[in-house]
């Protein structure tokens, strides 16, 4: 899916016109459109505004990643990745038990 179509497509999942999106990029919607479209390719920083503006990373924007990472999820990876290796090593082995226990539940279910 070409960077238009997902940005498109996330920014109506989100609820944003393409004005509202403008507004925090400081440009005017029919540049939005553009950008949907295809038209034009926006620039590396202005396509990081967007995914910010949008709360996804620019890796599912641009197809590098089929996964859309919310900000909130970038956030905890990001802060997680800071911490210390042997907290870090605790925290992903709650993680791995607790998805493990999810896929369980969601298998009987």
């Amino acid at each position: 899916m070409s960077f238009g179509k997902r940005f498109t497509e996330v920014r109506k999942d989100k609820s944003l016109s393409q004005e509202e999106v403008a507004k925090h990029l400081g440009t005017k919607a029919p540049v939005i459109g553009r950008y949907e479209r295809d038209e034009v390719k926006p620039s590396v920083e202005i396509a990081t505004k967007i995914a910010e503006a949008l709360e996804v990373s620019l890796d599912y924007l641009t197809g590098l990643s089929d996964i859309e990472l919310d900000k909130n999820t970038v956030d905890i990876i990001t802060s997680l990745q800071k911490l210390k290796n042997e907290d870090h090593q605790h925290i992903i082995t709650t993680i791995n038990a607790l998805i493990r226990d999810a896929k369980a539940r969601n298998t009987y279910a």
